[in-house]
């Protein structure tokens, strides 16, 4: 429906929304309606669910846990939820101020977008059980490393405090209604503060989709030799595109002659690391975190992809 409509607004205007200009104007108004609704109620959503959760009692909670147990339960509950790179950011920032700690809600951010269940359906359907499952279980166990890397690194001096506030005074809730509204404040707060940064990213990544030719990157990825999977890495890091869609482009890779690792590799980069999602994360991390948080996910997928490789006769 909102994809319609801004169809016929380009058309409206006389631009051919079939046009390249038209198709990255159409994807700037769909794509920024659609995130800016999905951060909008996702904060709203976890807002008011967190207000049935102590900070106090969840820290205790964590605290009495190992490490990997904790990590394992973020990776999990981030392969659960159906949300791409830049509509898991509140959720993770949510975890922030529920006092849970960094390298476990960045194993909850790293999986998130990786794994869920439409693309599990799609990967079962295009690929098989045994790629499916392979994709399942890697990209939990890479939320786990690289979650726990980042933790023990210690990179909390480097948050945005003024968006990110660990240890706020818990309020008191009389009733659901208080709830809702604490809810309600949490997301016009939030949103407020990055609906330029998501515009600006969503703006970059409508033009990388509508005028980076889809012939061309296939071909790059079939001529990359031992090279490719980084090169395919790095290729994806800066596109950005729904789980749902990448899964049609990544069996149109392998039937290319893309090796598998690469293929996937190639849409493991797209869905948890791109341009938006940086762009949005500017406004809690530190450039210096995100460029360290980047680093460690690419070098993951980059393994990844490689192990995939050699694993593939096994797969396919």
């Amino acid at each position: 429906m909102i994809e319609e409509a801004a169809s016929w607004l380009v058309g409206a205007v006389g631009i051919d929304p079939f046009s390249p200009l038209g198709s990255t104007i159409v994807y700037f108004l769909y794509d920024s309606v659609k995130i800016l609704l999905l951060l909008f109620f996702a904060i709203l959503l976890i807002g008011t669910l967190r207000t049935f959760i102590s900070a106090k009692r969840l820290r205790a909670f964590l605290a009495k846990r190992s490490k990997i147990v904790s990590h394992a339960a973020a990776s999990l509950f981030g392969a659960v939820t159906p949300f791409c790179s830049c509509s898991s950011i509140p959720i993770y920032v949510g975890f922030l101020e529920a006092g849970v700690p960094l390298g476990v809600a960045l194993s909850f951010l790293v999986t998130s977008p990786l794994v869920n269940e439409y693309m599990a359906v799609l990967m079962l359907i295009m690929f098989g059980w045994r790629v499916m499952v392979a994709y399942v279980v890697i990209g939990i166990l890479l939320g786990i490393i690289v979650g726990m890397v980042l933790g023990r690194m210690r990179m909390e001096r480097y948050l945005v405090k003024n968006v990110v506030c660990c240890r706020k005074k818990e309020a008191r809730f009389r009733g659901f209604g208080d709830r809702i509204r604490f809810g309600n404040d949490e997301a016009i707060r939030i949103t407020k503060k990055i609906w330029l940064w998501v515009l600006g990213g969503v703006l970059v990544g409508a033009i990388i989709h509508n005028y980076v030719p889809q012939p061309m990157v296939e071909y790059t990825l079939s001529k990359g030799g031992i090279f490719t999977v980084p090169l395919a890495v790095l290729i994806g890091v800066p596109l950005y595109g729904s789980s749902s869609a990448l899964v049609p482009v990544a069996q149109a890779l392998f039937a290319k002659g893309v090796p598998l690792g690469t293929t996937l590799a190639f849409i493991m980069a797209v869905a948890a690391l791109s341009m938006p999602e940086a762009i949005i994360l500017r406004r809690i991390m530190k450039t210096r975190f995100i460029l360290v948080f980047f680093a460690i996910v690419a070098a993951g997928i980059i393994l990844v992809g490689y192990l995939l490789n050699a694993l593939q006769p096994l797969l396919v």
